[in-house]
């Protein structure tokens, strides 16, 4: 018995198949596509350094003790969503920090080395607007420990750069920096080895119950 007569057939139900995979996979990289937002943008990374605020009150007794600096990194960004019909709000948008220290030579055993700190704070709810804010920070302890207890009084003496992210889902939307030109190009972070763990949110610092209006709303770590 042969089968040639019907390989004719065959061959054009498999082409058949093809092309409607084919199809399919097109309509879900649109679809997937049409779920990914766009429009980000960082505009502006600021770091400074900030002085504890003095917030009155307290245990009857216990002295102010002297205001320390923390340092934060402010990070302006836009959603400015191109799409025909985007969400009105985010659930969630993450923004990722990179702090490198200018504590070149504070460690004996690696005299060069210099201390990148990694961290993110993820925002929920986040509107449409041209000017978004969020902030992060480094405890006045944490910089005592990497400037072997002498913190530089300036901004420019502590910090030789620092850079942001904004991811949504698993994908970069957005990508800035304080110094370097980072457009175009792979950032400066990707081939250091990071410290993570060290940076606070708001929340977790003395500035939690200030500027409430003024950064995007963090997400709850609790039930």
């Amino acid at each position: 018995m042969s089968f040639h007569p019907r390989q004719p057939h065959l061959t054009q139900a498999m082409k058949s198949f093809f092309a409607v995979l084919s199809i399919s996979f097109a309509i879900l990289a649109v679809a997937s596509a049409q779920t990914q937002p766009t429009g980000f943008e960082i505009v502006k990374v600021n770091p400074e350094l900030i002085k504890t605020p003095d917030i009155p009150g307290g245990p009857a007794g216990k002295g102010k003790g002297k205001s320390q600096s923390f340092l934060a990194i402010d990070v302006i960004f836009s959603w400015q969503p191109r799409e025909p019909k985007p969400p009105l709000y985010l659930d969630e948008v993450t923004v990722n920090y990179y702090v490198l220290l200018n504590n070149k030579g504070m460690n004996a055993e690696d005299p060069k080395a210099q201390t990148l700190l990694t961290g993110s704070v993820t925002h929920v709810f986040m509107p449409q607007s041209k000017e978004l804010k969020s902030v992060i920070f480094v405890s006045p302890r944490t910089l005592e420990k990497f400037f072997n207890g002498k913190v530089p009084p300036t901004v420019n003496n502590v910090v030789v750069d620092a850079g942001a992210t904004i991811t949504h889902g698993d994908e970069v939307v957005a990508t800035g920096g304080w110094k370097a030109d980072l457009r175009g190009k792979t950032p400066w972070w990707t081939e250091m080895t990071a410290t993570s763990g060290l940076l606070l949110n708001k929340n977790q610092t003395p500035f939690a119950p200030l500027f409430w209006d003024f950064y995007e709303e963090i997400k709850s770590t609790g039930n």
